[in-house]
């Protein structure tokens, strides 16, 4: 079932969003790559910080969301945005240097079977690199899970996306079959979030927006106020402030010299 996104709500907390991805770059080694792509780059203003770290790449953002590119396209620094599925671009003919792709390929049905495909678009001693939330047994996934189930909802929101991910050991193995030496690892963010129902704010532009947007206008308050309700007993305020606890996986591959291709500088 298709579903849009708003980039300013998925904006509203852009430094607890943006934090894992400086994490995430700086535990890649390239140090002059022709070419950088950001899969699932969204409003851009992460893919921004490529340009800073690599100011003489060729630097592109895709994203299958019209929207986001849209508000990418206001970036400034000499970046190429545009629409695509990273779904057919993994199928295209020229490697790159540098694959970057942040809280994205959770939101790809068996993505563990495209790696393969990323691997071979990034040249030998290139770099693979994504993170992808691991916090779907938490209360802000589960508690939608439970309520989208229940009747009047669960005729409605039936197909809509949801998003997955694997531990850190998978991916390993994955990419190292793969013939990548690999460094993987998680981080669980402790996010400190202010304003009425932060936690819903947070859900309703990412995780839980296909499930909304799925459910008719007459259901939807409905659904959006026992789900608030819940989110608030399980993320209890406390000095005005709630906390939100958000594991992250992080997988960082250096592809093989044994294939052919032109290769990255790296150390």
């Amino acid at each position: 079932m298709p579903h849009t996104w708003d980039p300013d709500r998925y904006l509203t907390y852009a430094d607890e969003r943006g934090r894992p991805f400086v994490e995430l770059l700086a535990r890649v080694g390239a140090e002059r790559p022709s070419t950088v792509v950001d899969l699932g780059c969204g409003p851009g203003s992460l893919t921004a910080l490529l340009r800073d770290r690599w100011p003489d790449a060729d630097i592109r953002g895709l994203d299958s969301s019209p929207e986001m590119i849209a508000k990418a396209d206001a970036v400034d620094g000499g970046i190429t945005f545009e629409v695509a599925d990273l779904r057919t671009w993994a199928n295209a003919a020229d490697p790159v240097d540098v694959l970057v792709s942040n809280a994205t390929l959770q939101w790809v049905p068996g993505h563990l079977d495209l790696l393969p495909r990323l691997v071979a678009r990034v040249t030998p001693g290139g770099w693979l690199a994504f993170q992808v939330p691991g916090n779907f047994e938490e209360p802000s996934h589960t508690i939608r899970r439970e309520l989208a189930a229940a009747a009047p909802y669960a005729e409605h929101v039936a197909g809509v996306a949801v998003p997955s991910s694997h531990d850190p050991a998978v991916y390993l193995a994955a990419l190292a079959r793969l013939g990548c030496d690999v460094d993987a690892w998680e981080t669980t963010y402790l996010h400190v979030l202010t304003g009425p129902d932060p936690v819903f704010t947070w859900v309703s532009g990412t995780g839980a927006r296909p499930t909304l947007q799925a459910l008719p206008d007459d259901l939807r308050p409905r659904f959006e106020e026992e789900f608030r309700r819940r989110l608030r007993a399980a993320y209890p305020e406390r000095d005005r402030r709630v906390v939100l606890p958000f594991r992250r996986i992080f997988v960082v591959a250096r592809v093989s010299t044994g294939s052919t291709g032109s290769t990255a500088e790296a150390p």
